[in-house]
Parts: C-alpha cells; sequence; structure tokens
C-alpha cells in the first residue's frame, strides 16, 4: 500500500460525508474492491462531486453510438496529451476490461497512431485532441471526415463532450497532485 498522500488538499471522514455520497461511494467499493482515489478527492466539494458524478454518468454510462471502450479511448489519449497520470491509470485499467485487451490503453497513452485500433477509431482520436488542443480550430471539414467515416453528428457531439468533460477532470487531478490507486495498475492484464 502506498504511502503518499492521494491529495494536496485533505480527504475528508467517509462518515462524515452526505448519505447520498456515502451510500454511493460504499456502493462503488462494495462492486470494485475499493474506492477511487477521485471520490476521496472530490468529495473535498461534495456539491461539485455530485456534479461531476453526474455529468461524468450523463456521458460514459449511456447507450451512444460510440461503445464504452470508444470513449475510454478518448479519455486515455487525451488524459495522456494532459498529462494526467491518474486517468491515464485509471481509465486505462477501465479501458482495458471494456476492450477486453490488455495492452490497448498502454498503446494509445503512448502513441494512438501506432495503437492496435481501427482507422475510423483513430480519426475518433485525432478529433478529440484537435477538441483538447485547438477546438476554436475545428472546421466543417472535420465533421465531413467524421460522418463520412460514419459517426452521426450526435457521436460528433459525444466525442466533444468527453474530451471536454475529461480536461477538467485532468486539470483538477494535475492541480490536486491526485493519486492512482495502486489497484488500477493490475487491472484488465
Amino acid at each position: 500500500m502506498n504511502s503518499k498522500p492521494l491529495s494536496r488538499y485533505p480527504i475528508p471522514e467517509l462518515l462524515d460525508l452526505p448519505e447520498d455520497l456515502k451510500d454511493m461511494i460504499m456502493a462503488v467499493q462494495e462492486k470494485t474492491g475499493f474506492i477511487p482515489n477521485v471520490f476521496l478527492t472530490l468529495a473535498h466539494r461534495p456539491a461539485e462531486l455530485r456534479a461531476f458524478l453526474a455529468y461524468h454518468d450523463a456521458l460514459m454510462e449511456k447507450d451512444s453510438g460510440l461503445t464504452k471502450a470508444e470513449r475510454e479511448m478518448i479519455v486515455v489519449a487525451t488524459s495522456s496529451d494532459n498529462d494526467c497520470q491518474y486517468c491515464v491509470i485509471a481509465h486505462g485499467a477501465i479501458l482495458r476490461i471494456r476492450a477486453k485487451d490488455a495492452l490497448i490503453s498502454d498503446q494509445i497513452a503512448t502513441n494512438y497512431r501506432k495503437a492496435d485500433v481501427t482507422p475510423r477509431q483513430k480519426l475518433m482520436l485525432a478529433f478529440a485532441l484537435k477538441i483538447s488542443n485547438s477546438a476554436g480550430a475545428i472546421t466543417d471539414e472535420d465533421f465531413d471526415l467524421l460522418t463520412g467515416a460514419g459517426f452521426s453528428t450526435e457521436d460528433v457531439w459525444d466525442i466533444a463532450a468527453v474530451t471536454a468533460f475529461f480536461g477538467m477532470s485532468n486539470r483538477m487531478a494535475n492541480f490536486t497532485s491526485m493519486r492512482p490507486n495502486d489497484e488500477f495498475y493490475a487491472m484488465g492484464r
């Protein structure tokens, strides 16, 4: 077990959290066997944690033209580009599980262009990186490329929304110096 702090900010006692958050965190612990440090770190501000989780679930758990694995690919690629250790490690674990591929998250985190993904997925990831790094440069041609590859305009929205949400998440994780849970490293391998 790592003895380094989880965050630059104090971690509240689980018993001191509002009941809804405590119940949600305990349900996650029961399902996974541990509490992801993102919940503990962001619990520093309970109202913001609620909003964060609601938007996360709205993006990542819904039915969509993007598979859950593809959404995790976006998170891993953009989080790597944003130097977010927490999200690369945590969402890399989720990607390995959802894609049923022990190598994919390492490949995408290192260089999505050489990863074992489809040309369509590479186009998706290139667009996500463009949203992340230069959203002001998005043009109709970007939409034409994506829709020509079979993405609906709603899928394009999802790519942008996942990218934008995790851009915020990456910045909060880096700002707080959030540590990935040790458990994430072995998941899906």
